[in-house]
């Protein structure tokens, strides 16, 4: 006899997960979980990726209320028997592209798949911030949310406010400039076409300063006083827990060069994938741009 499946849900990479019931313990990678508690679902228990720490990163986490949630963690610490802690019944994780699960050992992730349904949703450049934001709000409608009708009301109208400075500047552009903070004497800079985020931006007309060259199609490697020769307006400034701190480099001179007169903008290039999300990390950048061009 078949077993009946009265839950499934297609994955990124085209494989089907199936339950005999709407799964209700979720367990997720730290960014899906931010992504699916924005719909109101709240997972059982989080893991990381090899950049992480022994316990979640707050910047990813957005606003999911950490407290009682499980941390698995990550890395070298997490693995099949890891995942699997609690028994959940549903796994979600992220990929990059190639359908290669992020942060999970393949051969952990091979076995976590075989035990329970596994979820993997494409998060990588290849997707538009549209797409990964349909997909987590299809997987949230098929785990019993609601449609986020206030976040899609939000995000149209910080569309339409980037839109409308990147059009009415009267002189110039600011521009912007997004980086990674790799110690007190250097930065990643991020290259825009790589990223979903700064593809965006950069469609609604703002100008983003795109580094060439290096080995990484990612990054850029420079030291401060390189960066402060960019004389970039809005600094999109990334503050994950892997990243420099921020507040380590304000007594440092060549940050206060690099950094002088532009607008700071955290930046999380692990947002959470809704609407609601990018609304907000929307409007921090319109409110840098409309400052910045005076």
């Amino acid at each position: 006899m078949e077993r009946q499946t009265n839950w499934q849900f297609l994955d990124d990479r085209g494989h089907l997960a199936t339950s005999d019931r709407r799964p209700e313990k979720v367990v997720t990678y730290i960014q899906a979980g931010a992504t699916l508690w924005e719909h109101g679902i709240r997972s059982a228990g989080l893991f990381g990726s090899n950049h992480d720490g022994d316990g979640p990163d707050p910047v990813k986490a957005g606003s999911l209320p950490l407290d009682g949630i499980d941390y698995l963690g990550s890395g070298a610490a997490l693995d099949a028997e890891a995942l699997l802690r609690g028994e959940p019944d549903l796994v979600v994780a992220v990929t990059y592209g190639g359908g290669q699960v992020y942060g999970i050992d393949p051969e952990a992730a091979k076995h976590v798949e075989e035990r329970v349904p596994l979820v993997v949703l494409d998060v990588g450049q290849g997707q538009s911030l549209a797409d990964v934001r349909a997909r987590f709000a299809a997987l949230a409608r098929a785990l019993g949310a609601a449609q986020d009708t206030a976040g899609a009301i939000a995000l149209a109208r910080a569309v339409n406010r980037l839109r409308a400075l990147a059009r009415g500047a009267a002189v110039r552009r600011p521009a912007l400039l997004a980086l990674s903070p790799a110690s007190a004497d250097s930065a990643y800079l991020a290259k825009p076409p790589s990223w979903p985020d700064l593809r965006e931006l950069t469609a609604f007309g703002l100008d983003l300063v795109s580094p060439q060259g290096g080995p990484s199609a990612n990054w850029f490697t420079a030291d401060w006083s390189g960066i402060a020769e960019l004389s970039a307006d809005v600094l999109l400034v990334d503050v994950r827990a892997n990243a420099h701190p921020l507040d380590a480099l304000r007594a440092n001179a060549s940050w206060q060069a690099a950094a002088s007169g532009a607008r700071i903008v955290p930046w999380n290039p692990e947002a959470p994938c809704s609407d609601g999300a990018h609304a907000r990390f929307f409007d921090q950048v319109a409110d840098a741009v409309e400052a910045a061009g005076g």
